[in-house]
């Protein structure tokens, strides 16, 4: 498959709606996009932020409190 095929398929969510699916505030997400702890695409003046990355994100940072 091509790589332009890839990206294509590639679903990008806006800092809203990872904010929404995090629970946390918008701004908790612009740090972890700057600190690059997130990955993010830049389109014009706000970021767009690929829905496998928040996946990724959110299973490395689970903590087991059991």
């Amino acid at each position: 498959m091509s790589p332009e095929r890839q990206l294509a398929e590639v679903r990008f969510l806006t800092v809203a709606e990872v904010a929404s699916i995090m629970r946390v505030s918008k701004m908790t997400v612009y740090r972890l996009v700057h600190a690059g702890e997130l990955p993010a695409v830049r389109v014009g003046r706000s970021f767009r932020v690929p829905e496998d990355a928040v996946d990724r994100y959110l299973r490395a940072s689970y903590v087991d409190s059991a």
